[in-house]
């Protein structure tokens, strides 16, 4: 991490632990956005506390996959000529919990999302911490936020680091 300091880390799930998601209302079918809200308010928590965070802070979802719950149930409610319940529409958004996150923490920075090539489940991608540098570089954000979540092999996973400029 060239040019980043470190302030807070957070995982999902933690070692030896196999807690349950906590919901987040608004979202359903799919433990995608609870798991991104969940290591993101982790993450946010091991830092500053409480809500809300101070400074801007920049929002950066990293995943290869994405939401693949709800886009798995889009897909068979539109194969069988089902009506899709309009949330899921919402929820397919990837920065649809990053607005959620940004409102719960008062985050005031840019919210990124995007599919880096080299995701690996429960890790934070190279691709992500290069974006995260050059949003702090440019000036658009005192501190970034990368969360990289994945749903793989039935388990999801995910972590979050809070940098700054070093």
């Amino acid at each position: 991490m060239t040019g980043l300091r470190v302030l807070a880390e957070a995982r999902w799930p933690e070692p030896g632990r196999h807690d349950p998601l906590p919901p987040i209302p608004g979202f359903t079918t799919s433990s995608f956005n609870p798991l991104v809200a969940e290591t993101a308010e982790r993450c946010l928590r091991a830092h500053h506390g409480t809500a809300p965070a101070p400074g801007r802070t920049a929002l950066l979802l990293a995943s290869a996959g994405g939401d693949r719950a709800t886009a798995r149930a889009i897909d068979e409610a539109a194969a069988s000529g089902q009506r899709v319940p309009p949330l899921l529409f919402f929820q397919s958004n990837p920065n649809a919990v990053l607005g959620h996150i940004a409102a719960r923490w008062g985050l005031t920075g840019p919210v990124v999302a995007i599919s880096p090539a080299d995701a690996v489940p429960g890790r934070v991608p190279q691709d992500a911490l290069d974006l995260a540098a050059l949003l702090l570089a440019d000036g658009d954000a005192d501190q970034v936020l990368v969360i990289a979540a994945e749903q793989a092999d039935g388990t999801d996973r995910a972590a979050a680091v809070l940098v700054t400029a070093g």
